[in-house]
C-alpha cells in the first residue's frame, strides 16, 4: 500500500481518502491519508485555499503548522490518534 500522502509514513488499519483539489472545487483524484493527517489539514485551512494552494502546487509542507504537525507526527505509529485543534 502507498505511504500517507501528507507526512509519508506507512498507513495503519484506518486510511482516509482526501481529495487534493476540494471536490466541492471540482476534484476528482483522491489519495491515501491517515486520519490524524486529514483532520490537521481540514483544521489548519479551507476548501477554498486547499483548492488556490492545489492550483499554485504550493506544497503543504511549507506551511508552519503543517510543517510543525508533521515534525511531531514523524516518528508516530501508523494507528497513532490524538485530539486534533482547529486555527483560532
Amino acid at each position: 500500500m502507498q505511504p500517507c500522502w501528507l507526512c509519508g509514513r506507512p498507513l495503519g488499519r484506518r486510511v482516509e481518502w482526501h481529495h487534493p483539489r476540494p471536490k466541492s472545487r471540482g476534484g476528482r483524484e483522491v489519495v491515501p491519508i491517515h486520519p490524524i493527517c486529514h483532520r490537521t489539514l481540514h483544521a489548519c485551512f479551507s476548501n477554498l485555499v486547499l483548492a488556490r494552494m492545489a492550483e499554485e502546487a504550493e506544497p503543504l509542507s511549507q506551511h508552519p503548522r503543517i510543517a510543525r504537525f508533521l515534525n511531531w507526527i514523524a516518528d508516530k505509529p501508523p494507528d497513532f490518534h490524538a485530539p486534533t485543534h482547529r486555527k483560532k
